[in-house]
């Protein structure tokens, strides 16, 4: 039974028992563009040269101010109808004050904006020369026996003495020495073949 009354009631504001809530809310709609027009035409101009004021002559910031101000009061429509103040321009005037303080403390709280312009006129040494001969290097030591490469590596790259080297590889120390030269020759060689020269 409760369907059925529910349904009447539904027929009878479709029939035009009484305004429909969609039709409230258009006409609500309608006087809340009316009010943010009014206000527009009204307050404006003021609150663009107040703005202005307080945005040290940015126009653009202040007309994005003002613009942000009407959004509000246009979200606001009901209350500043209603409240019964004679003029909403205070109300205006301090939504505007707010809009600008709190634009100013976020700008403070972020770091300032750089350009990176300058970084483009700043000399550096052009690494490319230096990555091309470690790729030819790197090329050249993997064409050697892993035997070779060990010892080269030992004793070019980490700056071992051949003894040392001997012992961290557990080899004898001549071994380490006959090794290293013909670890060279086979070094110079492949080099000479990727059209490195001395």
């Amino acid at each position: 039974m409760p369907a059925l009354t529910e349904r009447g009631a539904r027929r009878g504001r479709d029939q035009g028992a009484g305004p429909s809530d969609r039709d409230r809310a258009s006409g609500s709609a309608a006087r809340d563009e009316e009010l943010v027009r009014s206000l527009y035409a009204e307050h404006a101009d003021g609150l663009l040269l107040f703005v202005l004021r307080l945005t040290g002559g940015d126009r653009q910031r202040a007309e994005d101010v003002v613009q942000e101000t009407l959004l509000r009061a246009w979200r606001h429509a009901r209350e500043l109808t209603t409240s019964g103040h004679t003029s909403v321009r205070p109300w205006l005037v301090a939504v505007a004050r707010r809009i600008v303080i709190d634009g100013y403390r976020s700008r403070k709280a972020r770091p300032p904006e750089t350009d990176d312009a300058p970084l483009a006129t700043v000399a550096t040494a052009d690494q490319t020369d230096r990555v091309l001969q470690l790729l030819v290097l790197t090329d050249a030591l993997r064409s050697l026996s892993a035997a070779h490469r060990e010892v080269v590596v030992e004793t070019y790259f980490r700056g071992r003495t051949v003894q040392e080297a001997a012992e961290v590889l557990g080899v004898p120390v001549g071994t380490v020495k006959s090794r290293v030269y013909y670890a060279l020759r086979a070094l110079r060689l492949a080099l000479e073949e990727q059209g490195v020269t001395a």
